[in-house]
């Protein structure tokens, strides 16, 4: 079959090719806008992701450091209840009646109570005072030292304690 194609017509076919050439152009760069757009947002995303990748294993440390610490602390809380039912297993054991304890005094306020004098002097040396320097604090205010140790004796007549060493009475002005 022949066709006769006037020039009406070839102009007419390629003013219609024009146009779908620019609309091919037009499309083509609303499909590289979107494109850049879901490429952006893919960078976005992947960064987004990394934070959080990276966040969580950081938050992975910190939690295996509280849980080490946790431990710890549950071990230690564990091992002074040990000691505690044992304290209180001795204490129901034996009379306090005659039994002594020593407080170590820092400028006279208590700091610390021992079972005896002799595990209060060896403690000591960890606070700074020579094991070997220790003298009578005679009749000096206990806040004039800055380390002292005072026993006391459980008295059970007062259910309580008294200091195993009481200054010598004085009379005071002239009474007898």
């Amino acid at each position: 079959m022949i066709r006769i194609v006037t020039a009406g017509r070839l102009g007419r076919l390629e003013r219609e090719s024009e146009q779908a050439r620019t609309r091919a152009r037009d499309m083509q760069a609303h499909v590289d806008a979107a494109f850049g757009r879901h490429v952006r947002e893919l960078f976005a995303v992947t960064y987004r992701a990394e934070r959080a990748e990276a966040a969580t294993a950081e938050v992975g440390e910190l939690l295996a450091g509280a849980v080490a610490e946790l431990s710890a602390a549950q071990q230690e809380l564990l091992l002074k209840d040990i000691e505690i039912r044992r304290l209180r297993e001795e204490l129901e054991g034996k009379s306090m009646e005659g039994r002594a304890l020593t407080v170590l005094l820092h400028y006279g306020e208590p700091h610390t109570v021992y079972a005896s004098r002799e595990d209060a002097y060896a403690d000591t040396a960890t606070h700074g005072a020579d094991p070997d320097r220790w003298v009578p604090s005679g009749e000096r205010p206990a806040h004039a030292a800055m380390w002292r140790c005072e026993s006391f004796i459980y008295n059970a007549a007062s259910n309580g304690f008294r200091r195993a060493y009481m200054p010598d009475r004085k009379p005071i002005e002239g009474a007898a």
